[in-house]
């Protein structure tokens, strides 16, 4: 009782009245006790997720693709998605001929240059996909053709030119009888 009726002038001297402090009381002894099984705190529902995607985008104008690359790459980060890669792959060109009816001599001439721009996503969750996908499909420009397939180690190779001196010079020093093997300093 005594306890009581110290609280009691405590309570009064920082003017807090009783209801404060029951309340107080009664959600501190209520953290104590466990409404729920624990592990529901523990693990999350298991969401399954994509091995790393390639949204591949091609385009014969530079600019559009150049943008709409970045137009990838924005709606991915602001879905929450990791965007591990991005990459240009070389320049398909191309040289098409029409030619006049019934000849063989040539009407015209074009030169078509294939652009191609590449945006790796991983990580990505079964449940952000479809969203994903279909808000780019939405945005996608006229004359734009898009790809969304598995990465893969072609996909590593493609995105690299060779370097045309350098295996010239190799061919050269193999034609020569190929690299010596000089002794080490003793």
């Amino acid at each position: 009782m005594f306890k009581l009726q110290a609280l009691g002038r405590v309570l009064r001297t920082a003017r807090i009245t009783q209801t404060e402090m029951v309340n107080v009381m009664f959600s501190r002894s209520m953290n104590k006790f466990i409404a729920e099984p624990e592990y529901l705190d523990t693990k999350g529902p298991q969401i399954p997720l994509y091995e790393p995607l390639n949204v591949q985008i091609k385009s014969y104008d530079f600019t559009v693709l150049e943008i709409f690359s970045g137009y990838i790459h924005k709606t991915a980060e602001n879905m929450g998605i990791e965007v591990d890669d991005c990459w240009a792959s070389p320049c398909q060109k191309y040289k098409v001929q029409t030619f006049k009816p019934f000849s063989t001599q040539i009407e015209n001439q074009y030169n078509l240059n294939i652009y191609e721009r590449n945006v790796q996503v991983v990580d990505l969750e079964a449940t952000k996909a479809p969203i994903f996908f279909h808000i780019i499909q939405a945005a996608l420009p006229e004359g734009v053709k898009l790809t969304v397939k598995l990465h893969d180690d072609m996909d590593e190779e493609n995105r690299y030119l060779p370097d045309l001196e350098l295996t010239q010079l190799k061919n050269e020093l193999d034609a020569l009888g190929g690299p010596t093997v000089s002794k080490g300093k003793r």
